[in-house]
């Protein structure tokens, strides 16, 4: 089977060599020594001054709002995975949905003062696929009207926009280090702040908001385990080569689907990360030929994302006819290290098979 990505596991000695250390430490939850060192090498990596590393990449968001006091609207993207949608709600605010660029599709900053109101307090946006909002064009709007910005960036790790980090943009970035991720600790995220108060909050809610018998706040269960921070210790010296070798994926698909399938929009600015490979038929029917053919040859794409979030069941009915067309007509090819020039072939004809 060929599923849309396939978790990279480094050679199990060089994992459990890293899991000894927490073993013969006796400590393997509660800030362990591994935690520390992975949160530390981290920094260097995106180069940030604040980042905790925590149990996923949604406990994260809702840690953001709340860490902001986020309480009434916030305005976020219907284009994205449903974790984003769920930490608004989740936190008892209301998302206001903005539609997306047709060209990059992450939300159009064009559009996001008409949605503003005497209740908007954020705006809470995507980099979706790794690719880069509008930072620049959110940022004055953000300052204008005096709201924070969050990006979830679960899929910005490794991206690098005009020369710094994608995660370092925002008052808070998100990030998720799930299985399925570029980089990851078989389950957790990160959370990174620009301001060192807000990032001292956000350390005391993911630990249930005391340090020792010093009780200070309101907190929640966020933190990872020595486990999972050995994982992420063991892939991050490999992100190179993992980046490296999607890249040459994501140009045998470029060259032969070239005029077949369209592509999203990338500025020259962006130093990508290669942590997908969408691609946008002309109508959802012949999506769902190419999705039956693949299932033929037991290869798996993903409808990455689909519905348009504002059309779920739980929140007030919104349109977004850009998402909502988006949504009906993209797919994820496969992409992962180590993926065969011949399976990625087999993709790339039944794609192409689909006139």
């Amino acid at each position: 089977m060929i599923n849309v990505t396939k978790t990279y596991l480094p050679p199990f000695e060089e994992y459990t060599a890293q899991l000894k250390r927490a073993w013969d430490n006796v400590w393997i939850t509660n800030n362990g020594e591994l935690v520390q060192e992975l949160e530390a090498k981290l920094k260097v990596y995106l180069g940030v001054k604040n980042l905790l590393y925590t149990s996923n990449g949604t406990i994260v968001l809702q840690m953001a709002l709340k860490a902001l006091n986020i309480t009434k609207e916030v305005i976020t993207t219907p284009f994205s995975y449903v974790a984003t949608t769920n930490a608004i709600v989740w936190e008892g605010c209301q998302p206001v949905f903005v539609d997306i660029d047709p060209l990059t599709f992450c939300i159009d900053a064009t559009k996001i003062e008409a949605a503003i109101t005497p209740d908007t307090q954020a705006i809470l946006a995507t980099h979706v696929y790794g690719i880069a909002c509008n930072v620049e064009a959110i940022e004055a709007i953000a300052k204008k009207h005096q709201l924070k910005v969050i990006y979830d960036g679960a899929h910005a790790f490794g991206v690098n926009y005009k020369g710094r980090s994608l995660l370092s943009y925002g008052d808070i970035s998100t990030c998720s280090f799930h299985a399925t991720k570029l980089f990851h600790t078989v389950e957790g995220g990160c959370i990174i702040a620009n301001n060192d108060e807000t990032d001292h909050q956000l350390m005391l809610f993911r630990q249930f908001g005391h340090v020792y018998d010093d009780y200070i706040s309101v907190g929640v269960n966020g933190k990872n385990s020595e486990f999972h921070a050995a994982m992420g210790l063991c892939v991050l010296p490999k992100m190179e080569a993992i980046i490296a070798d999607r890249k040459r994926i994501t140009k045998q698909y470029d060259v032969s689907l070239d005029g077949i399938v369209s592509r999203l929009a990338m500025e020259d600015s962006l130093e990508y990360n290669y942590g997908y490979y969408p691609v946008i038929f002309s109508s959802e029917s012949k999506l769902l030929k190419v999705v039956e053919l693949l299932k033929q040859d037991r290869i798996s794409g993903r409808r990455y994302f689909y519905p348009s979030l504002n059309e779920l069941p739980y929140v007030a009915k919104q349109s977004c006819p850009v998402s909502e067309d988006i949504s009906r007509r993209i797919l994820c090819l496969p992409i992962y290290f180590g993926l065969e020039t011949e399976n990625i072939q087999i993709i790339i004809d039944c794609v192409s098979s689909i006139k």
